[in-house]
Formats: structure tokens, C-alpha cells, sequence
């Protein structure tokens, strides 16, 4: 699985990157053809949740995306690998009950 990190509009810590790579890395125990993972952070214009992490994530035949806000890159990052886990389920789920 290729992971990419971008950080639009600021200066990621490491130890920001390293927490994002690692979350992402479970994605694996719920599909384990995943190509390839796009994180992208980046700050948003809402005062509230000013934070915010998309995920797009590669797995045969189809790209899955999430989008989530948070007070924290930390939170958003921990939510939309959340959401993508559930899509993950899903997308197997689908997958593999028709054969």
C-alpha cells in the first residue's frame, strides 16, 4: 500500500505525519487489497472545526473518499479513517457476496 502525505497551507510535525501513516496503516485489517492512500490536510474556514483531513483510498475498481473536520488534525484524521473503515466493510461486503 502507498501511503502519500500532503499538508496544504502549513508545516506538518512529524510526529503529525507519523500518526496519520500509522492510522491509515489499520485500514488494512479491514481490506487488504488497498493500493494506494492519499492523505491530504489542510486548515478549514470553519472557527469550530478549523482543522480538517481527507482521505481518498485506492482499491480495485474504485477510489473511496472522506472528508471530516475537527478541532484537531489529530481528531479529523482519526474520523475519516473511522468513516473509511466503515466504507471499507461496505465495499468488501458488496464485493465478495456475489461470489
Amino acid at each position: 500500500m502507498k501511503v502519500t502525505f500532503t499538508a496544504r497551507h502549513f508545516s506538518a510535525s512529524d510526529d503529525l505525519k507519523e500518526y496519520a501513516h500509522t492510522s491509515v496503516e489499520k485500514l488494512n485489517k479491514y481490506f487488504d487489497h488497498i493500493s494506494s492512500v492519499e492523505i491530504i490536510l489542510e486548515p478549514t474556514q470553519d472557527v469550530t472545526k478549523p482543522q480538517g483531513a481527507e482521505l481518498k483510498v485506492g482499491v480495485p475498481g474504485s477510489l473511496l473518499t472522506t472528508s471530516q473536520e475537527a478541532k484537531t488534525y489529530e481528531q479529523a484524521v482519526h474520523d475519516a479513517v473511522d468513516n473509511l473503515s466503515r466504507q471499507l466493510r461496505r465495499y468488501k461486503e458488496k464485493r465478495f457476496s456475489n461470489h
